[in-house]
């Protein structure tokens, strides 16, 4: 499986239209794209750990989008509903990072090199 992992952060001047707007475009992508196997988003909590600190600027939501394979994820990313899903995201955020794993369960542990 590949998750691809959105870590962000609203912009703090971002209208309610604008936010409106992308969520509309990210339900379009989701429902549209047939390689979405899971979504998942979720708001950060921070409950005093001694990792929180490190961490500062690493965003106040993340959204995790599963797919079977690499070849899902890529029909996602060129899909014509990302286009406007990608064009708002960068309108709306102040911050965001990217990220793509296979996951899987312990054993890929055991391939570390």
């Amino acid at each position: 499986m590949i998750s691809h992992v959105v870590l962000m952060t609203p912009r703090s001047d971002l209208s309610a239209h604008d936010r409106t707007a992308m969520i509309a475009a990210l339900r379009r992508a989701l429902e549209q794209i047939p390689s979405v196997r899971a979504v998942r988003i979720g708001r950060r909590i921070r409950h005093g750990a001694g990792y929180e600190s490190a961490n500062d600027e690493s965003g106040d939501y993340a959204a995790i989008i599963d797919f079977d394979n690499l070849d899902g994820l890529r029909a996602y990313l060129t899909h014509p509903a990302h286009d406007d899903l990608g064009r708002r995201f960068y309108e709306c955020l102040k911050l965001a990072s990217v990220y793509d794993y296979e996951v899987g369960g312990i054993e890929l542990l055991e391939q570390l090199s």
